[in-house]
This record gives structure tokens, sequence and C-alpha cells, in this order.
């Protein structure tokens, strides 16, 4: 995000700094886009060891599968800001993580079934803020447990690449089999 400060009123300062705001969360979501499909053809190398999905590497700790299923939810609810900021701002929303991986129950699914999930949550993301509405680039939203802490949508939306990129990093094998 470009932040500039300028206390005049011409038309092109201003258009600039909007115009930066898409294009950065146009940026977001074509890399939102390529982590999704890196993880998947990764998945797919016939160089890359079997991820073991089901384990839990300690007493609670997130298998790999509940880590893709944490990764749906987080999908979910940064979903909802999104979508809350375009006509709303200031609210609440927090996400109780181990709450919702236990009531999902992630550990039972197929895995096939979580990561379809969660690329189809994460395909609808990317169309959302690939058609974010200019005017609400600067909206915010309380996402903190305890004290307010309000963010901007684009905030917001580099928060959630930033936390897809190191749980997705947490999961990938890059060890080759041979």
């Amino acid at each position: 995000m470009l932040k500039v400060v300028v206390f005049c009123k011409n038309f092109k300062i201003s258009l600039l700094y909007l115009v930066t705001d898409i294009a950065a969360m146009k940026q977001v979501s074509k890399n939102i886009l390529t982590a999704i499909y890196q993880f998947i053809k990764s998945l797919n190398n016939p160089d890359n060891r079997p991820i073991d999905w089901n384990t839990r590497p300690a007493s609670g700790k997130w298998s790999k599968k509940e880590i893709m299923g944490h990764l749906c939810d987080s999908a979910m609810i940064n979903l909802q800001r999104f979508i809350r900021c375009t006509y709303e701002e200031n609210f609440k929303l927090v996400y109780e993580q181990d709450d919702w991986v236990k009531a999902q129950h992630y550990q039972e699914m197929a895995q096939d079934e979580i990561l379809q999930l969660w690329k189809i949550l994460n395909l609808q993301i990317i169309h959302v803020l690939d058609n974010y509405p200019e005017e609400r680039m600067q909206a915010k939203c309380d996402n903190s447990k305890t004290e307010v802490s309000l963010h901007t949508v684009e905030w917001l939306a580099n928060d959630y690449l930033e936390h897809l990129q190191h749980h997705l990093n947490q999961i990938r094998v890059h060890e080759p089999v041979n």
C-alpha cells in the first residue's frame, strides 16, 4: 500500500492512491491464486514424498489435515470480513481457531474433500477481492480477541495471504523421494 499524505485538493494524487490500493488488492488475489495452484501441483509431484496428513506431531498439535481444515476456517472468517467491510465498518469478528477445528471434525474427513473446500473458498475470496469497491478499500474491522485492533481490508488481505503461505509451508514436503 502506498501511504502518501498530501494536504491539497489534487484529484490526481487521490486517484493515484486509489489505483495503488486496487493494484495491491489485485496482486494479493494473484498471489493467493498462485499459492493454490503451486500447492496443488506440489501434491501431485511424484518427486515429493507423500504427505502424512493424519499424524498429530504432539498432544494438542494439529495434524496436517487439521492445518488444512484450519485454512478452510480462516478462509471462511476472512471471506466474511471482506464481504462485511463492503457495507459496514468497525465491526468485531474474531475466530476461535481450536474450537472451529474441533467442531468441524477435519481429522475424520477425507483429505480430498478438505482440499476441495479450501480451493473453492479461496477462489471466492479472489473473486471478492478482484471486484472490491474502490471506496471501501480502507474500511476497517476489528479482529482481536481482547483490545480493539482495527485493520483495513487491504491489511486483512495481506495478512490472510501471509497466514496462508505460512501454513502451506508447514504442510509442504520439500524433500525428494530419491
